[in-house]
């Protein structure tokens, strides 16, 4: 009887844990002064192409809010549907919407947008896994970028809003990113909606007792500035109750 063998499929860890090991071998490479120099120069024309091309199309949108959320959400998720909602209300109030431009909750909020005839832009990032252009974006307003820090530029700079709905790092990220630039008065306050307390109820607890009651590190004023709530209505509720309090409307 001829024997056979099985061959192990490569995990996506292992192939993760592989690819790490090649970056760090890569950065710990000796280069020549140079060879440096060169990449350097090269990098700042390709950072500064990026900005360029974001200002110049995104200066001609209409006032919009940035929905951000788990690119891994399916369709048929409840989050899914949630944010499609919240893109299709906003829509209403005279609100465009700014995505990362991929899957999952990205998706969504874009399909809300088109869904009600609104602006509907997405920024999409070159990743080495899980993020493709969703097909709901106007062809016009579909960017992409190499940098992430130049597409979180775009997000704070052209968002008359931030709506967080579930997600992982990234979400994090986006959504520190504006509570840092708008506690340090780098940019202007605007309103940042956390959507789903199941989700976000145990992370504003820890901010406001451990962060805050325990170790002092940010100040009792820091926890207004975001807003936890559960419904689409409720979201977009409280972008256009913040804006209604200055008189201003989507169209400044």
């Amino acid at each position: 009887m001829k024997k056979t063998t099985t061959k192990a499929t490569p995990t996506r860890r292992s192939e993760d844990h592989g690819d790490s090991e090649r970056r760090i071998k890569k950065a710990f490479k000796r280069k020549g002064w140079s060879e440096v120099k060169a990449n350097d120069s090269w990098a700042i024309f390709k950072i500064m192409s990026e900005f360029v091309e974001g200002f110049e199309a995104l200066q001609r949108i209409r006032p919009c809010v940035s929905i951000f959320g788990s690119a891994r959400t399916a369709p048929k998720a409840p989050a899914y549907a949630l944010a499609e909602e919240i893109a299709f209300l906003l829509t209403g109030y005279g609100y465009g919407v700014i995505t990362g431009g991929g899957p999952g909750i990205m998706e969504a909020a874009n399909k809300g947008a088109q869904r009600g005839g609104g602006t509907s832009v997405g920024l999409n990032i070159e990743l080495p896994f899980e993020q493709e252009p969703n097909p709901y974006i106007d062809k016009e307003k579909s960017l992409h970028f190499d940098y992430f820090f130049v597409r979180k530029v775009m997000f704070i700079k052209y968002s008359q809003g931030f709506i967080v709905l579930p997600g992982g790092f990234g979400t994090l990220d986006e959504l520190f990113e504006a509570l840092t630039l708008i506690q340090t008065k780098k940019i202007g306050r605007f309103p940042i909606i956390m959507v789903g307390r199941h989700y976000w109820q145990g992370l504003v607890d820890w901010i406001e007792r451990t962060m805050g009651d325990k170790y002092h590190n940010i100040g009792p004023e820091d926890m207004d500035l975001v807003t936890v709530v559960d419904t689409a209505q409720e979201a977009v509720d409280a972008i256009d109750r913040f804006y209604s309090r200055y008189m201003l409307k989507p169209n400044f």
